[in-house]
């Protein structure tokens, strides 16, 4: 029996779990967005989760509490000039504890999206999903997801409001010199 017992086994031992979380959190955190199976990418997002939660503290405990967690490691950016990665100046807990953590500041959870992609693996033809940060803020024009309902009822509001508008300047545009006398005459 499996009573309480949280997450799925990902046919691994616990060790590789472990590691496969960690990397593919770390992977996340430096690039923004990785492509994954569906079932990876639902326990990822717990994961991850409540790291950027716990980061968004900003407290020494906090830091201890992300590296037990996640381990630590450097991050590689892709050079066109030398056509090979180089390590850039800051470790994977710092571009989250700098940038990331930042970002969520005000939001109260749900740091990641998780989008379907049509394509399958090739192999098992496991469903291929791509786990990414969501936007957060003015930066980049970017926009916050709202469900169907808002922004339907917003749409049908917009609608509402444009056409009592314009009711009020057909109104406004009627001449009121143009009584029945003038048009008998």
């Amino acid at each position: 029996m499996r009573h309480r017992v949280a997450g799925k086994q990902l046919s691994r031992t616990t060790s590789h779990r472990r590691a496969l979380r960690r990397n593919q959190a770390a992977s996340l955190f430096q690039h923004g967005a990785i492509r994954t199976t569906e079932v990876k990418a639902k326990e990822l997002r717990r994961f991850v989760e409540k790291l950027i939660t716990i980061a968004r503290e900003g407290t020494l405990h906090a830091r201890r509490r992300v590296l037990a967690q996640l381990r630590d490691r450097d991050a590689y950016a892709w050079d066109e000039t030398e056509k090979d990665y180089l390590p850039e100046d800051k470790t994977i807990v710092q571009k989250l504890f700098d940038d990331i953590a930042p970002r969520y500041a005000d939001r109260p959870g749900g740091y990641t999206r998780i989008i379907r992609l049509s394509d399958r693996r090739i192999g098992d033809a496991g469903v291929q999903v791509i786990l990414q940060l969501v936007e957060e803020g003015g930066e980049g024009g970017s926009k916050t997801t709202t469900g169907r309902r808002k922004h339907r009822a917003a749409k049908r509001h917009a609608a509402a409001k444009k056409s009592a508008e314009a009711s009020a300047n057909d109104d406004a545009e009627t001449p009121a010199d143009d009584s029945p006398q003038d048009q008998a005459e």
